[in-house]
Order: structure tokens, then C-alpha cells, then sequence
């Protein structure tokens, strides 16, 4: 199987295979199925968000998104506490949008990293967010056990859309979209997301939030660095 990265159009960014389609509901709102097994954690496309371009090796069964819309999509989930909650509570801030499930390996393992990311960036207008596609009951239970600070949205069939409107029709787990404060979404980056990577994308979108650089040309910066860290990875 060839692992190396495919690149489409201009303005890539990097995707990394995650967890693959586990425990998502068969037919979009009956029973929660079995988890499959994890996939492999390097990079297997690149993606242009705000097309409609979609490249996909033959060689893999990891679902890669349709499209990835320029502008965040409005919806509405319901908080821990059970009240509907829209995404557009963080109007005027940059969002790290984190769709993830307590099943899910990887999604597990992003928490510490999540939670600092809230603590190091909230005075910069960044706010984290996780959207679990769960049941209410095991996310409560999970999130006092981890002591998970960040906000959290809860859905079942209506977090799998939240997510197709995102491109992601078959979503992979866990998966995490970037978005500026005028709600562009920057980067969309599928697997377990490390520092170096988020603190890339981040700092490419402070960059973007204050004016030093276009959308072009921060999606640039993130593709060119992602790549960077990919090969250094490898090597």
C-alpha cells in the first residue's frame, strides 16, 4: 500500500486517517453498531476545502470528506445539560471544532491536548469546542471521569449531520475543523491531531485573524507546514 500523500489543486490541506466509520448509526439514527479497527495514523490525502475536489486512494477504505464548505455551517446541538445550544454562541471567535465519540481510541487520547489548547488560547479568541457523536449519558459519564473543561455539544443522528454538512457523509473519527474569526473554515484535519500540528494551524489562523495574511495564502502556510511535519515524521 502506497502511504505517500496525494495533493489537489493549489491550497492543500493535510488529512491523517483516524478511526475509521466506528460505532456510527446504522441507517442515520437506529442503533449504534460495533466499532471496526483503527487505521493507520499517516497521512493519506490532501484536500482543497471550499471546492468540490476530491481525490481518494484506491487503496484505502478511509473516507475522505465530499466537500468542505468555505463558512462553518450553522446548527444546533444540545449541551450537557441538555439545552440546544447553536455553534453560533462563539460568533466573532476562532474555533477548534473537535468531532469525536467515547468509543473512539484516538478521540480519547486528543483530550489533553484539547484542554490545554482551551487554557493556552482562550485569551487569543480561540475557543475549543467538542461535538460528540454519542449517547447523552455515556458523554456526561466520560466527561466527569476525564474532567473535560472545554464546552461540549451532544448529538446522535443530528451530530452526523452537523458533520455531513461539514463534507464528512461518512465521518472518521476523530476529526477537527479550524475556523477564523469571520467563520472560514481554514482546516479541516481528519485523525488524531498532535501539538505541532494544531499549533501550526493555529497560529496560522492568528495570523489570518489580524490581517498579515489572506485565506489563500494561510491555507499555504498550513499545507506547506503540515507536509514539512509529515516528512520530518517519516524521516
Amino acid at each position: 500500500m502506497n502511504r505517500g500523500p496525494i495533493y489537489v489543486g493549489a491550497a492543500l490541506l493535510a488529512l491523517t486517517a483516524g478511526w475509521a466509520a466506528e460505532r456510527l448509526f446504522a441507517g442515520r439514527g437506529t442503533a449504534l453498531s460495533q466499532a471496526q479497527p483503527e487505521v493507520s495514523g499517516e497521512p493519506v490525502a490532501t484536500i482543497a476545502p471550499g471546492t468540490g475536489d476530491r481525490e481518494q486512494p484506491s487503496d484505502t477504505e478511509v473516507p475522505l470528506p465530499s466537500r468542505i464548505p468555505t463558512q462553518l455551517p450553522v446548527f444546533t446541538l444540545d449541551d450537557l445539560s441538555g439545552k440546544p445550544t447553536s455553534i453560533a454562541k462563539w460568533r466573532d471567535k476562532s474555533l477548534v471544532l473537535n468531532f469525536w465519540a467515547t468509543w473512539c481510541a484516538p478521540c480519547r487520547r486528543e483530550i489533553p491536548l484539547l484542554k490545554s489548547l482551551a487554557e493556552d488560547w482562550q485569551t487569543r479568541d480561540v475557543a475549543v469546542v467538542g461535538v460528540a457523536v454519542d449517547h447523552r449519558a455515556e458523554v456526561q459519564s466520560f466527561a466527569d471521569k476525564f474532567r473535560i473543561s472545554y464546552p461540549l455539544l451532544i448529538g446522535e443522528e443530528d451530530a452526523l449531520d452537523a458533520a455531513a454538512a461539514l463534507g464528512m457523509d461518512s465521518p472518521v473519527f476523530p476529526f477537527t475543523v479550524f475556523t477564523d474569526r469571520r467563520g472560514e473554515v481554514v482546516a479541516l484535519f481528519v485523525g488524531e491531531l498532535h501539538r505541532p500540528q494544531a499549533e501550526l494551524i493555529l497560529q496560522a489562523v492568528q495570523d489570518l485573524n489580524q490581517d498579515r495574511v489572506n485565506l489563500a495564502a494561510a491555507k499555504r502556510s498550513i499545507a506547506d507546514g503540515l507536509r514539512a511535519y509529515q516528512a520530518r515524521s517519516a524521516g
